[in-house]
């Protein structure tokens, strides 16, 4: 290769370098300009909605529910708890609460229960898991918060609530339920034959002790013939996660029970 085309490669490898190093450059810029774009008719909104909606709203009620549709949007897991959801998460997983027993949860606009709690008034009301709360006392559910529609479903012991209950293909219907307090017992057991029988309806912190409490006394009860377990987790919504992990190290000897993995290695964990 002479001199001139060694010359005319170099400024052609120096000209490309320069040029994919400008492209970048403007798509980075680009990148952040649309993002001040989008921040800005956020803003917009936000002053519009301050400003002209019908009814007076809060600073922290709008900034609030657009973190909640922000992380609502990402999947059904994610959400957004201020200060008193975080208190009335806490009261929750003690296994003792003040309501009507039911777990719930927002989907499309309206409140669905994810599980009754067993021997709860919701429960022998007739309320089953999947069905929407539309209306709590004659008034709407659609447009409230999750936490409105659970300070309105709370309330003074043996006091009573009306709440409108939409079921699959039939007509709502009204279900009346008189408040009482909640003492969830997050593990009920049975003998089955010559097999224990373990219900596990949520972790709360009572959970593993009441499986190690039900488990010993069925061992004691059944002896040496006994077969196995049935573990029944059916409408357990959930709940603490060192309980789940508490119950399943009761039955495992060995293993890896659960792994979190994030974008970036540090936000990784194996337990």
């Amino acid at each position: 290769m002479n001199k001139y085309n060694f010359r005319t490669l170099i400024i052609f490898f120096l000209a490309t370098s320069i040029l994919f190093s400008f492209s970048w450059k403007v798509i980075a810029e680009d990148e952040k300009t649309n993002v001040y774009q989008q921040l800005n008719m956020f803003g917009e909104v936000y002053e519009r909605v301050r400003r002209e909606y019908v009814e007076e709203v809060s600073d922290k009620e709008l900034i609030e529910a657009a973190i909640e549709g922000m992380l609502q949007s990402l999947d059904p897991h994610s959400s957004f708890m201020n200060e008193d959801t975080f208190k009335d998460m806490q009261v929750q997983t003690k296994g003792e609460f003040g309501g009507l027993g039911i777990e719930v949860s927002m989907e499309d606009g309206f409140v669905k229960v994810v599980s009754p709690i067993d021997d709860t008034p919701a429960f022998e009301a007739g309320v089953e898991a999947g069905d929407f709360i539309i209306e709590i006392d004659g008034e709407s559910v659609y447009g409230m918060s999750l936490g409105d529609a659970v300070d309105k479903m709370r309330g003074k012991i043996n006091t009573e609530i009306t709440i409108k209950i939409s079921r699959g293909e039939l007509e709502p219907f009204d279900i009346v339920i008189v408040r009482d307090r909640i003492k969830v017992q997050s593990v009920r057991a049975r003998r089955e034959g010559n097999a224990a029988y373990l219900r596990i309806t949520s972790f709360n912190e009572k959970t593993e002790s009441g499986l190690i409490k039900n488990m010993d006394n069925l061992v004691k009860e059944i002896g040496a013939d006994i077969t196995g377990v049935i573990l029944d987790l059916r409408n357990n919504p959930g709940g603490l996660l060192n309980q789940a992990i508490a119950v399943s190290d009761a039955f495992l000897e060995r293993g890896e029970i659960v792994s979190t993995r994030g974008r970036k290695k540090k936000g990784s964990a194996k337990i």
